[in-house]
């Protein structure tokens, strides 16, 4: 039995108990699922495409007849498909369709609560290596074998498509420049260089999967790299292809929400993940050009003008007001940042155990499932 979070408290703070608890969750999350690193070969590797949908009738067939049923180094394909509240018939073509496993919420969550979903679920179902891929046939799926290579390879673990945005036509300028914004930011917060951060034709080996959560609602793809450059999980890039376009972006209603949700989307990643070094340089700013107009106001008055630049005393007050905020505000930032890489910690251990569990019983076997998420 994994211990509780309140009896972790409890536990003594010397040099060894906390060693202990460091590596527990490691020694655990390794112990589940690094028989595919660790060249100890399963019993059977398998490999599950998952496919996060809303609505998805019309495209969902067409996604799905390019799904491969084989692909080389592993002994069962199976086709797993995320039903994120579709109030279409998105679950009746994926069963028509022949797609192995379905996992519904009873109602839209959001894509990036799907991905997770989806992920947990294959997880659960035996999954050495997991594909993600969209509904709308955006990716070629001809390109599976060489997304999952490099993990076959034991080069990384987890690997990210690579799209040849320059040439996509129905990409607009905007949106081209804004790829490569957040690529950047990726690169900054992540320390990992991946040349397209925000596609989501990514593939994800069994022990980066069980280390993989996504705090936000509106999508998955920078958040899962930086998690992984931070935990020094190896991911890398390969060139994908790309298909015509069958439907609008759900993601993108326009250009002006696009930009919107992007900024908002950076300045998220960088509260959540770089808290101190985000507000300590938002305070460093404030509190410098606070003193600048301080000292400013002091030349006017020892030259005998400080009447006339009061404005300079109360504009200073206030940016040094607002610097110590900033401050306070990124000591909290990172004290909850602490405490969440503490119950992420205790996540990870519960569910390496679980999966450790299950594959010690039969196993998911062939054939369709469907499921609400937990069950």
């Amino acid at each position: 039995m994994l211990p509780s979070l309140a009896e972790m408290w409890k536990r003594g703070d010397g040099p060894s108990e906390r060693a202990s608890r460091d590596s527990g969750w490691k020694v655990a999350a390794s112990a589940a699922v690094s028989r595919v690193r660790e060249g100890r070969k399963p019993r059977s590797m398998k490999l599950i495409i998952q496919i996060p949908c809303y609505n998805e009738e019309d495209s969902l067939p067409v996604t799905l007849d390019a799904l491969p049923r084989e692909v080389p180094g592993f002994e069962t394909v199976e086709w797993l498909v995320i039903d994120d509240g579709s109030t279409d018939r998105t679950v009746d073509v994926a069963m028509a369709h022949g797609v192995d496993h379905v996992v519904s919420h009873p109602h839209n969550k959001g894509l990036a609560q799907a991905f997770m979903t989806g992920i947990e679920a294959c997880l659960r179902l035996g999954a050495d290596v997991i594909v993600n891929t969209d509904a709308d046939n955006q990716y070629n799926a001809g390109d599976i074998p060489r997304l999952v290579g490099p993990i076959l390879a034991r080069k990384a673990q987890i690997v990210v498509g690579a799209r040849p945005i320059a040439e996509i036509v129905h990409f607009s300028r905007v949106k081209k420049l804004l790829q490569r914004l957040g690529s950047w930011v990726v690169s900054l917060a992540s320390g990992v260089s991946i040349p397209d951060a925000p596609c989501g034709f990514r593939a994800f080996d069994r022990a980066a999967a069980v280390q993989i959560y996504v705090f936000t609602d509106y999508t998955y793809t920078i958040e899962t790299i930086i998690q992984a450059g931070r935990r020094n999980i190896a991911i890398a890039s390969v060139p994908v292809a790309t298909n015509d376009v069958i439907r609008p972006s759900r993601l993108i209603k326009s250009t002006a929400s696009y930009v919107l949700r992007s900024v908002l989307t950076i300045v998220r990643v960088f509260m959540l993940y770089m808290p101190m070094a985000f507000l300590g340089t938002l305070a460093a700013v404030s509190a410098g050009a606070g003193v600048v107009l301080c000292l400013r106001y002091l030349v006017y008055y020892f030259l005998g003008q400080g009447t006339g630049h009061v404005q300079s005393v109360i504009l200073a007050a206030i940016l040094l007001i607002a610097a110590m905020i900033f401050l306070m505000g990124a000591l909290i930032s990172d004290m909850v940042a602490a405490n969440r890489r503490l119950l992420e910690e205790v996540r990870m251990r519960r569910l390496a155990d679980e999966i450790e569990k299950l594959r010690g019983t039969e196993g998911a076997g062939r054939g369709m499932t469907r499921s609400e998420p937990g069950e």
